[in-house]
């Protein structure tokens, strides 16, 4: 059974709590909406399941009832007894710890393949999504609830107004689409914004074999001037024969460039002098 908002706003109410602005909490107290969330997260029985901040264990809960595995995390010393009494009995494992600096090899022992399910909080998601993407491989699947326009910036193609450097970043490692919306009313408090469910799957190998540290210096450097042509933007970093050798247009804007454009250019640096050489 999953919060309803008059039994979540009871509970806070009984531990004399609130949600935390410095922590970005808005919590789900919608059954329906964290139901949905864990039927379009495709787990079910014994999958492995990570689930970041899961607060008073609303989206924990309805994950739980799938059969799935849980790991809960929760960086709030003050919601985590509380969650553990919510459930207790249940295949979850309550983990103290924040999101951005855990050992994750050491939180994943003993299964190779997981599923991360989290509502995310605005000023974490994209950071946190792009570190597990690089660095924690065990991670295959990833349903992230997050503000609607960091959402739309992780699942943007090339061409988009909303296309950047998460958007590139994400593409090298996975794909990422938009599967749903969620209005504010299902949470407490309502935050201003909508929020939008995105699904990334891990690429079996990366989107092009280009050195990944030199093309992420290039999309870094293309997009932070992404009003100027790339001949300007990367000026001093690509010749105009290693534009041509990678087959992209220096006259194009960096948000026209897909993921393998960006490694062709990187494989083109990497082979030709620069301009400054």
């Amino acid at each position: 059974m999953t919060h309803t908002r008059t039994q979540l706003a009871a509970l806070l109410e009984r531990h004399d709590l609130g949600p935390s602005r410095a922590l970005g909490q808005n919590f789900v107290v919608d059954p329906n909406t964290v139901r949905r969330i864990a039927r379009l997260a495709r787990v079910g029985p014994d999958t492995p399941v990570v689930e970041i901040g899961a607060g008073l264990g609303s989206l924990t809960l309805a994950l739980a009832e799938t059969g799935a595995s849980v790991t809960a995390v929760e960086i709030d010393r003050h919601l985590r007894p509380i969650l553990e009494e919510v459930v207790a009995g249940l295949d979850v494992r309550v983990v103290a710890g924040d999101a951005m600096r855990l050992d994750w090899d050491d939180l994943l022992a003993g299964h190779d393949r997981w599923v991360l399910v989290a509502n995310l909080p605005y000023n974490v998601a994209t950071p946190l999504v792009l570190d597990l993407l690089a660095g924690v491989p065990a991670i295959e699947r990833m349903l992230v609830m997050v503000q609607r326009e960091a959402g739309e910036r992780l699942a943007a193609g090339p061409g988009s107004g909303v296309y950047g450097i998460p958007s590139v970043k994400v593409a090298l490692r996975a794909t990422a689409k938009i599967i749903g919306k969620v209005g504010p009313d299902v949470f407490l408090p309502r935050p201003r914004v909508d929020s939008a469910l995105v699904e990334i799957v891990r690429r079996a190998e990366p989107a092009t074999d280009a050195d990944i540290d030199l093309l992420t210096s290039l999309v870094e450097q293309g997009f932070n001037q992404r009003r100027k042509m790339l001949r300007r933007s990367l000026a001093g970093r690509v010749s105009p024969e290693a534009f041509a050798a990678a087959g992209v247009d220096p006259e194009d804007r960096p948000e026209r460039l897909s993921v393998q454009d960006w490694g062709r250019l990187a494989h083109a640096v990497a082979d030709l002098p620069s301009p400054d050489a």
